[in-house]
């Protein structure tokens, strides 16, 4: 039979079941884990619409964004208009550890937090790259790809941190004052993007075709908006339950993704700066490289007109 107990007045159900078949984890390990991690997580997802991945018994992962009608008033929710579904979505907002202990008996393994407040989701307090390894990318390129975005935000007076993804890449993470809209901060980071990939060019693409990449690390410009990250300290659902995991820049070169899981994490926090701590201040984007973004076509759309242009002259071909 498995054990069941109560934490926080949540009752945490069937502990002892694995939570995925690759996961090398159980139950018990996640929230063992989120519960150990509360004190460094609660603030980054404090106050913000929340999207998580949560995988059932004999079941696919699932993305959920909306409450189930079971959830207890007592958790926390904001209704936000959906303009894409033309309906209202209610997402929970945790800010207190009842609230991730309940999430965590759901099988939510990851936590994406919107890069917006839930007082205005599409207003980002952060600017956001992206370091995506091509398919079978060794580690060490996407560190060096990264001391190039270290080096772009210098040149133009700005400073950043820098975690594991929790999969094979890195997040930079750049906090923003509330003096920019967010057509002007989604152009500030093409921009950034574009001068990491003009610094090393042999290394950096910002290509959003899979296909232009040429085995090159991926700086995606992406996200912006309402979009959102994997939090820091968030499991994610990998082999190993990997943990996206804070770095220094200093020992960057040192550690590899794998470092971090449910397993070793909480052992490696010892005597690191927190998430939040290790945050610059808020700071002013530069109006050239806003100016430079807005000439810069948005990715997705740019890559969509690419797609059409290749089909009609693959059809033209044949």
């Amino acid at each position: 039979m498995s054990v069941g107990e109560r934490r926080a007045g949540v009752s945490l159900t069937n502990l002892d079941e694995p939570l995925a078949p690759d996961a090398g984890a159980t139950k018990r390990n996640l929230v063992d884990y989120l519960d150990g991690v509360a004190e460094y997580l609660l603030p980054v997802l404090a106050d913000r619409p929340l999207t998580v991945l949560r995988i059932l018994r004999g079941q696919k992962p699932f993305i959920q964004k909306n409450i189930p009608k079971y959830t207890p008033e007592w958790v926390p929710r904001v209704p936000i208009w959906a303009e894409a579904s033309k309906r209202e979505i209610h997402y929970p907002v945790c800010n207190d550890r009842r609230t991730l202990l309940w999430l965590a008996n759901q099988r939510a393994v990851e936590y994406h937090p919107a890069l917006g407040l839930a007082d205005d989701i599409y207003r980002p307090t952060h600017l956001v790259l992206d370091l995506d390894p091509p398919a079978g990318g060794d580690f060490s390129g996407v560190v060096a790809v990264a001391y190039l975005v270290r080096q772009a935000l210098a040149d133009c007076g700005l400073a950043g941190a820098v975690k594991t993804s929790g999969s094979r890449g890195l997040h930079v993470f750049v906090p923003i004052d509330a003096g920019s809209p967010v057509d002007d901060v989604a152009a500030a980071t093409r921009a950034l993007a574009a001068r990491t990939e003009a610094l090393d060019p042999s290394i950096a693409t910002t290509a959003f075709i899979v296909e232009d990449r040429h085995g090159k690390v991926f700086v995606d410009s992406t996200r912006s908006g309402g979009a959102t990250v994997a939090a820091a300290y968030s499991p994610r659902l990998r082999p190993g339950l990997p943990v996206s995991f804070p770095v220094e820049w200093a020992e960057l070169k040192h550690v590899k993704p794998t470092d971090f899981t449910v397993h070793t994490a909480l052992d490696a926090l010892a005597g690191r700066r927190s998430w939040s701590d290790s945050m610059p201040a808020p700071q002013r984007l530069p109006s050239d490289l806003i100016q430079q973004g807005h000439t810069i076509p948005v990715a997705r759309v740019a890559a969509m007109h690419e797609g059409k242009r290749r089909a009609r002259a693959r059809r033209a071909q044949d």
